[in-house]
Protein backbone atom coordinates (compact mmCIF):
# COMPACT_ATOMS: atom_id res chain seq x y z
CA UNK A 1 0.00 0.00 0.00
CA UNK A 2 2.99 2.63 1.09
CA UNK A 3 4.25 1.79 -2.10
CA UNK A 4 1.20 2.55 -4.37
CA UNK A 5 1.14 5.71 -2.62
CA UNK A 6 4.52 6.67 -3.19
CA UNK A 7 4.06 6.00 -6.92
CA UNK A 8 1.12 7.94 -6.66
CA UNK A 9 2.54 10.84 -5.54
CA UNK A 10 5.35 10.64 -7.98
CA UNK A 11 2.65 10.47 -10.85
CA UNK A 12 1.01 13.57 -9.40
CA UNK A 13 3.45 15.62 -8.60
CA UNK A 14 5.19 14.89 -12.36
CA UNK A 15 1.52 16.38 -13.78
CA UNK A 16 1.34 18.97 -11.74
CA UNK A 17 4.84 20.23 -12.70
CA UNK A 18 4.79 19.34 -16.22
CA UNK A 19 1.80 18.75 -17.61
CA UNK A 20 -1.34 20.49 -15.51
CA UNK A 21 -1.14 24.43 -14.80
CA UNK A 22 2.43 24.88 -14.69
CA UNK A 23 4.65 26.65 -16.81
CA UNK A 24 8.54 26.26 -17.06
CA UNK A 25 9.96 29.25 -18.46
CA UNK A 26 13.86 30.24 -19.33
CA UNK A 27 15.27 33.26 -19.10
CA UNK A 28 18.48 35.53 -18.21
CA UNK A 29 19.90 38.08 -15.81
CA UNK A 30 19.58 41.05 -17.79
CA UNK A 31 19.27 43.83 -14.70
CA UNK A 32 17.31 46.36 -14.13
CA UNK A 33 14.46 43.99 -15.80
CA UNK A 34 14.79 40.60 -14.59
CA UNK A 35 17.77 38.87 -12.35
CA UNK A 36 18.04 36.10 -9.71
CA UNK A 37 19.54 38.54 -7.18
CA UNK A 38 16.84 41.23 -7.60
CA UNK A 39 13.98 42.27 -5.31
CA UNK A 40 11.32 39.01 -6.23
CA UNK A 41 13.59 38.48 -9.90
CA UNK A 42 12.67 41.92 -11.00
CA UNK A 43 9.97 44.09 -12.75
CA UNK A 44 9.59 41.97 -15.59
CA UNK A 45 9.50 38.51 -13.47
CA UNK A 46 6.77 40.19 -11.48
CA UNK A 47 4.93 41.06 -14.36
CA UNK A 48 5.09 37.79 -16.60
CA UNK A 49 4.41 35.32 -12.91
CA UNK A 50 1.45 37.60 -12.21
CA UNK A 51 -0.15 37.66 -16.03
CA UNK A 52 0.12 33.98 -15.81
CA UNK A 53 -1.69 33.28 -12.67
CA UNK A 54 -4.27 35.79 -13.51
CA UNK A 55 -4.56 33.26 -16.72
CA UNK A 56 -4.52 30.31 -14.42
CA UNK A 57 -0.77 29.23 -14.41
CA UNK A 58 1.99 28.97 -11.96
CA UNK A 59 5.25 29.35 -13.26
CA UNK A 60 8.64 28.54 -12.70
CA UNK A 61 12.05 30.75 -13.96
CA UNK A 62 15.16 29.20 -15.02
CA UNK A 63 17.47 31.09 -15.27
CA UNK A 64 20.51 31.19 -18.00
CA UNK A 65 22.82 32.10 -20.75
CA UNK A 66 20.70 33.85 -23.16
CA UNK A 67 22.01 32.00 -25.94
CA UNK A 68 20.79 28.20 -24.22
CA UNK A 69 17.51 30.05 -22.95
CA UNK A 70 16.74 30.28 -26.55
CA UNK A 71 17.66 26.80 -27.06
CA UNK A 72 15.84 25.18 -24.75
CA UNK A 73 12.61 26.86 -26.00
CA UNK A 74 13.27 26.05 -29.23
CA UNK A 75 14.07 22.25 -28.50
CA UNK A 76 10.54 22.26 -26.51
CA UNK A 77 12.64 21.72 -22.70
CA UNK A 78 11.05 24.31 -21.60
CA UNK A 79 7.20 25.88 -22.45
CA UNK A 80 8.65 28.84 -23.36
CA UNK A 81 11.10 32.32 -22.51
CA UNK A 82 11.68 35.72 -21.88
CA UNK A 83 11.62 38.51 -22.14
CA UNK A 84 12.45 38.73 -26.07
CA UNK A 85 12.29 41.17 -28.37
CA UNK A 86 10.11 41.02 -31.81
CA UNK A 87 11.21 38.98 -34.82
CA UNK A 88 9.62 37.30 -37.66
CA UNK A 89 12.72 34.49 -36.98
CA UNK A 90 11.81 33.68 -33.60
CA UNK A 91 7.90 33.13 -34.92
CA UNK A 92 9.29 30.04 -36.73
CA UNK A 93 9.75 28.41 -33.13
CA UNK A 94 7.77 30.36 -30.60
CA UNK A 95 4.41 32.40 -30.19
CA UNK A 96 4.87 35.78 -29.19
CA UNK A 97 2.62 37.21 -26.10
CA UNK A 98 1.37 40.79 -26.76
CA UNK A 99 3.88 42.88 -25.61
CA UNK A 100 5.00 45.28 -22.00
CA UNK A 101 6.93 47.65 -21.66
CA UNK A 102 11.38 48.14 -22.52
CA UNK A 103 13.39 50.21 -23.00
CA UNK A 104 15.72 52.19 -25.87
CA UNK A 105 17.89 50.22 -27.81
CA UNK A 106 20.91 51.87 -29.20
CA UNK A 107 24.71 51.99 -29.36
CA UNK A 108 26.75 53.09 -26.36
CA UNK A 109 30.41 54.47 -27.12
CA UNK A 110 33.28 56.16 -24.86
CA UNK A 111 32.76 59.50 -24.80
CA UNK A 112 36.82 60.61 -26.10
CA UNK A 113 34.85 58.34 -29.28
CA UNK A 114 34.13 61.20 -32.29
CA UNK A 115 31.68 58.17 -33.41
CA UNK A 116 28.28 59.54 -34.60
CA UNK A 117 25.86 58.14 -37.35
CA UNK A 118 23.04 59.25 -39.26
CA UNK A 119 22.44 56.01 -41.15
CA UNK A 120 23.69 52.42 -40.29
CA UNK A 121 25.73 52.42 -42.97
CA UNK A 122 27.54 55.22 -41.49
CA UNK A 123 29.14 52.47 -39.13
CA UNK A 124 30.87 50.43 -41.72
CA UNK A 125 34.09 50.52 -40.43
CA UNK A 126 33.76 50.38 -36.65
CA UNK A 127 34.01 47.17 -34.80
CA UNK A 128 30.59 46.21 -32.96
CA UNK A 129 29.88 44.59 -30.26
CA UNK A 130 26.85 42.28 -29.88
CA UNK A 131 25.79 39.24 -28.15
CA UNK A 132 24.96 35.75 -29.22
CA UNK A 133 21.60 35.31 -30.50
CA UNK A 134 20.25 38.81 -28.99
CA UNK A 135 17.68 40.11 -31.47
CA UNK A 136 17.71 43.81 -31.98
CA UNK A 137 16.23 45.27 -34.37
CA UNK A 138 15.55 44.39 -37.85
CA UNK A 139 17.54 46.31 -40.26
CA UNK A 140 20.23 46.04 -37.74
CA UNK A 141 20.57 42.43 -37.36
CA UNK A 142 20.03 42.04 -41.62
CA UNK A 143 22.99 44.59 -41.94
CA UNK A 144 25.92 42.28 -43.50
CA UNK A 145 27.92 45.34 -44.11
CA UNK A 146 28.91 45.76 -40.55
CA UNK A 147 30.90 44.09 -38.71
CA UNK A 148 29.26 42.58 -35.34
CA UNK A 149 31.29 40.61 -33.09
CA UNK A 150 29.07 38.46 -30.79
CA UNK A 151 30.09 37.92 -27.10
CA UNK A 152 28.33 35.18 -24.82
CA UNK A 153 27.17 38.69 -22.68
CA UNK A 154 26.74 41.96 -22.23
CA UNK A 155 29.04 42.52 -19.73
CA UNK A 156 32.24 41.20 -21.71
CA UNK A 157 31.12 43.42 -24.40
CA UNK A 158 31.71 46.90 -21.62
CA UNK A 159 34.98 45.25 -21.08
CA UNK A 160 36.09 44.87 -24.83
CA UNK A 161 34.79 49.06 -25.59
CA UNK A 162 36.82 50.33 -22.66
CA UNK A 163 40.05 48.13 -23.43
CA UNK A 164 40.13 49.49 -27.02
CA UNK A 165 38.80 46.01 -28.76
CA UNK A 166 35.50 47.72 -29.91
CA UNK A 167 34.33 50.97 -31.23
CA UNK A 168 30.54 50.46 -30.20
CA UNK A 169 28.52 48.10 -28.72
CA UNK A 170 24.69 47.45 -28.93
CA UNK A 171 22.94 47.41 -25.76
CA UNK A 172 19.59 48.30 -23.77
CA UNK A 173 20.02 52.02 -22.53
CA UNK A 174 19.30 50.74 -18.72
CA UNK A 175 20.61 47.53 -18.50
CA UNK A 176 24.26 48.95 -20.01
CA UNK A 177 23.74 51.70 -17.37
CA UNK A 178 22.85 48.87 -14.31
CA UNK A 179 25.46 46.85 -15.76
CA UNK A 180 28.48 49.65 -15.75
CA UNK A 181 27.22 51.00 -12.27
CA UNK A 182 27.62 47.76 -10.96
CA UNK A 183 30.39 45.68 -12.20
CA UNK A 184 32.45 48.89 -13.97
CA UNK A 185 32.07 52.05 -11.51
CA UNK A 186 35.42 53.83 -11.46
CA UNK A 187 35.00 53.34 -15.11
CA UNK A 188 31.48 54.59 -15.61
CA UNK A 189 32.31 57.98 -16.75
CA UNK A 190 34.24 56.69 -19.97
CA UNK A 191 31.12 55.47 -21.33
CA UNK A 192 28.13 57.15 -23.06
CA UNK A 193 24.79 55.97 -24.73
CA UNK A 194 24.46 57.55 -28.52
CA UNK A 195 21.91 59.88 -28.02
CA UNK A 196 20.17 58.95 -31.39
CA UNK A 197 19.32 55.23 -30.61
CA UNK A 198 17.78 52.54 -32.89
CA UNK A 199 14.52 51.90 -31.07
CA UNK A 200 12.18 52.16 -28.40
CA UNK A 201 11.55 48.38 -27.76
CA UNK A 202 8.58 46.41 -26.33
CA UNK A 203 9.25 43.13 -24.45
CA UNK A 204 7.32 39.57 -24.85
CA UNK A 205 7.22 36.15 -23.63
CA UNK A 206 7.58 33.46 -26.40
CA UNK A 207 6.06 30.27 -25.55
CA UNK A 208 7.33 27.17 -27.72
CA UNK A 209 5.39 25.74 -30.69
CA UNK A 210 6.94 22.06 -28.99
CA UNK A 211 4.34 22.84 -26.98
CA UNK A 212 0.64 21.15 -27.47
CA UNK A 213 -1.31 23.96 -25.90
CA UNK A 214 1.12 26.96 -27.02
CA UNK A 215 -1.81 29.04 -28.30
CA UNK A 216 -3.74 28.20 -24.90
CA UNK A 217 -1.01 28.94 -22.55
CA UNK A 218 -0.48 32.98 -24.74
CA UNK A 219 -3.87 33.30 -24.32
CA UNK A 220 -4.24 32.70 -20.83
CA UNK A 221 -0.81 35.59 -20.70
CA UNK A 222 -2.46 37.99 -22.82
CA UNK A 223 -5.68 37.87 -20.92
CA UNK A 224 -3.64 38.25 -17.63
CA UNK A 225 -1.95 41.57 -18.77
CA UNK A 226 -4.89 43.06 -20.30
CA UNK A 227 -6.62 42.48 -16.49
CA UNK A 228 -3.34 44.26 -15.29
CA UNK A 229 -3.56 47.04 -17.88
CA UNK A 230 -7.21 47.62 -16.90
CA UNK A 231 -6.80 47.89 -13.42
CA UNK A 232 -3.57 49.76 -13.16
CA UNK A 233 -1.03 46.57 -11.93
CA UNK A 234 1.66 47.37 -14.43
CA UNK A 235 2.12 51.01 -13.89
CA UNK A 236 2.40 50.41 -9.95
CA UNK A 237 4.92 47.43 -10.71
CA UNK A 238 6.95 49.55 -12.85
CA UNK A 239 7.20 52.77 -10.78
CA UNK A 240 7.99 50.10 -7.41
CA UNK A 241 10.68 49.15 -9.65
CA UNK A 242 11.88 52.79 -11.03
CA UNK A 243 10.98 52.54 -14.25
Amino acid sequence: MKKFLVILSIIVFTSTAYGGKKLVLSTLDWAPYIGKSMEKNGYVAVLVKEAFKRGGYDTQFKFYQWSRVVGLAKSGKVDGYFPEYYSKGVKSYAIFSDPFPGGPLGFFKLKKSKISYKKLKDLKKYKIGTVFGYVNTKEFDSASYLKKIPVKDDLTNFKKLFAGRLDLLVADKFVGLKLIAENLPTKAKYFEFMSKSLEEKDLYVCISKKHKDANKIINAFNNGLKKMEADGSIKKILNRYGF
